[in-house]
């Protein structure tokens, strides 16, 4: 499932995405289950603990911008994680004792997926250690046209940049402006659905709009 070569790759680019890791009956029931979170959406206009929502969602014609925590909102998700392929990966990259820190289900339906600021991971969760990741699995195919994830390659060895505002508040994203050369040397996670892209803790990444008329629906896994 994974090469050695693979491994030199994500300790030198702080980022690798693996084929076809996920297979076509697991993806149809993700698709299932999302399908019936969306739906089950209807019943609220606020933010909740499951769902945070898209603008101009309505009771009528949901817009799900992400669902917090899907391990713990249908079994799927978890049984993903700590899939046979998945762990193999994982001890490869970051070693044994492996413990799960958090998941999110990002998901940028067709033509209003909204964007994702660029940031690195580790002002959300720093640790004394950096051998922490990120998975995110590919549960639609991805290209350029639907907004893929867009990592710059050896960023995790470097500086850690400032993510507040000018106010001092924490604002969760990095002034385009001081990352403008990082940005232009950006490279896209692409692949087909079911492939999973593992990049490090510190690595700097965002994504645009999705404009194109399919979905991309992005499970992450903080590992």
């Amino acid at each position: 499932m994974i090469s050695e070569q693979d491994v030199q790759a994500y300790r030198r680019d702080g980022v690798v995405v693996i084929p076809d890791v996920l297979g076509t009956a697991t993806l149809a029931e993700v698709r299932k289950v999302i399908a019936e979170l969306v739906a089950g959406s209807a019943t609220t206009l606020e933010h909740t603990d499951v769902y945070d929502l898209e603008p101009g969602h309505t009771a009528e014609n949901p817009k799900v911008r992400r669902i917090k925590a899907p391990q713990k909102v249908h079994p799927i998700f978890d049984e993903i994680v700590r899939s046979a392929a998945v762990l193999d990966i994982l001890k490869k990259l970051i070693g044994p004792g492996l413990r799960l820190h958090g998941s999110k289900l990002n998901m940028k339906s067709a033509h209003y997926g909204s964007p994702v600021e660029w940031h690195q991971d580790w002002a959300f969760y720093p640790h004394t250690n950096d051998d922490i990741l990120a998975i995110g699995v590919l549960l639609d195919d991805t290209d350029l046209s639907n907004g893929p994830m867009l990592v710059t390659p050896r960023t995790h060895t470097g500086e850690v940049w400032n993510h507040h505002g000018d106010d001092g508040c924490f604002a969760g994203l990095i002034d385009p402006d001081t990352i403008k050369s990082e940005i232009e040397r950006a490279v896209p996670c692409m692949g087909r659905a079911g492939s999973m892209s593992f990049h490090h803790v510190r690595a700097l990444h965002g994504s645009a709009l999705n404009t194109s008329d399919r979905s991309r629906n992005l499970l992450l896994y903080e590992v």
